[in-house]
């Protein structure tokens, strides 16, 4: 039998044939991965894309949120009913905590309330972070009720509300008029505006809610002209009636006096007739007892208990020392995005010495004043100052300003909407 010697194949060598359907089916595959692979990288970036949008709305770290807000348990309907209904008597405006909403809707912004000074319009100045806007204060026991336009507009008719203070107290003024302007058609009020009384008016209801200017309550050199400094300011502490003669006949008054007091630690004071000399320097806290007395007994001696109703607002906190919180390095309230987490938490910005004379004052009075504290609440918003988001001098602050923010962050003022609106709806709960 012959043998037909077998085939030699090449090492290495496949036949043609075989090449060109492992290549043909190389690319075939390597044409569906393709098309799998740009289906997927489409659902991934529209799944970042989505992402990104609501860490937008939502962009605190869920860690911190958590370390404000109470367990999920303590969250549940069932437990906030379980919370008593607010009670001024019983209920601690001060033992709460912040939570964040980011489903709150705001009644108002710094584009729809045309009432807004430049001054606080962060948003509109171009802060680029709006998380400070979605934060609630809750009360550890009580219910604290949500501030309604339409009940405080009723409460309010054929009333007059006037707020006397500083320019904290005017975005206080401001926060209460863009509330209620929430629900007003815009025929339906009115606003005039001047250096020392502003009134806004809400005509169908036969309504003002006015703002007027007394930055120490008592008088002051500085009281029209600001640009004195503390180096020229003298109080006239034991005079009252040139501002408080504007006060008369408002049924509800809102006072507050604090952070003008702490311009240095003394203060120049006289009796009697203002002059170029003849002033005493006095401790700040020594003269701002001297000064809250002096409005303590105008208010006790002009104001009927039955037709008008007295609020005073404790001290509104600065942040001027990030160390305070922890943030070592940091510039005062300078790119803090979300609140001090810590429970409790007290800086430096509120003088205890400073509550104590607020309190003790207000408490020997016979006309009854009723002290809103809202410190403590206000002491963990670090997040929610103007910072370099405003104006100085009438001018937004310039790009290199804002660089510079050891010079022109302002750690004392407050961007509306935003912390104040939280001391109206105590305010609110309490009317």
């Amino acid at each position: 039998m012959v043998q037909i010697p077998a085939m030699k194949r090449v090492k290495g060598r496949a036949p043609l044939s075989v090449v060109v359907a492992i290549i043909g089916g190389l690319a075939l595959a390597g044409i569906i991965f393709t098309e799998d692979l740009r289906s997927l990288t489409e659902i991934m970036d529209k799944r970042k894309e989505k992402q990104i949008k609501e860490e937008k709305r939502t962009s605190l770290p869920a860690r911190t949120r958590m370390m404000l807000t109470r367990p999920a348990e303590e969250a549940t309907p069932a437990a906030a009913a379980a919370k008593e209904a607010f009670d001024p008597s019983r209920c601690s405006v001060t033992e709460g905590y912040w939570a964040y909403n980011w489903t709150k809707r705001l009644p108002y912004t710094d584009q729809t309330c045309p009432f807004v000074d430049r001054q606080i319009s962060c948003q509109r100045n171009g802060r680029p972070d709006s998380d400070y806007l979605y934060w609630d204060w809750h009360l550890d026991d009580c219910s604290l009720p949500r501030f309604d336009p339409a009940a405080v507009l009723e409460k309010l008719r054929g009333k007059r509300m006037l707020f006397v203070g500083d320019s904290l107290q005017m975005g206080q003024w401001l926060s209460f008029v863009c509330l209620v302007n929430s629900v007003l058609p815009y025929t339906a009020r009115t606003m005039e505006r001047s250096t020392t009384l502003s009134v806004f008016t809400a005509t169908e209801y036969n309504a003002t809610i006015e703002f007027y200017w007394a930055p120490f309550l008592v008088e002051a050199n500085s009281d029209r002209n600001i640009r004195l400094g503390a180096d020229g300011r003298v109080l006239h502490v034991d005079a009252v009636e040139l501002h408080a003669k504007h006060w008369r006949g408002a049924d509800i008054l809102v006072f507050d006096s604090y952070v003008w007091w702490m311009s240095g630690s003394r203060i120049k004071t006289v009796w009697g007739a203002f002059g170029d000399d003849g002033y005493e320097e006095l401790d700040a806290w020594v003269a701002f007892r001297l000064g809250l007395k002096t409005w303590a007994n105008w208010v006790d001696a002009n104001i009927d208990p039955n037709a008008t109703r007295v609020f005073f607002m404790s001290i509104s906190t600065t942040h001027m020392r990030s160390e305070d919180w922890g943030r070592e390095g940091g510039i005062r309230c300078y790119n803090e995005t979300w609140p001090i987490t810590r429970k409790g938490y007290w800086g430096s910005g509120a003088d205890l010495r400073m509550m104590e004379v607020m309190s003790d004052v207000v408490g020997r009075m016979r006309v009854p004043v009723t002290l809103l504290n809202v410190t403590q609440l206000t002491e963990h918003r670090a997040d929610a100052h103007v910072s370099v988001y405003t104006e100085t001098g009438g001018e937004l602050l310039t790009a290199a300003q804002r660089a510079d923010p050891q010079a022109h962050a302002d750690c004392i003022h407050w961007c509306l909407p935003g912390v104040p609106d939280t001391w109206n709806q105590i305010l609110y709960a309490h009317l």
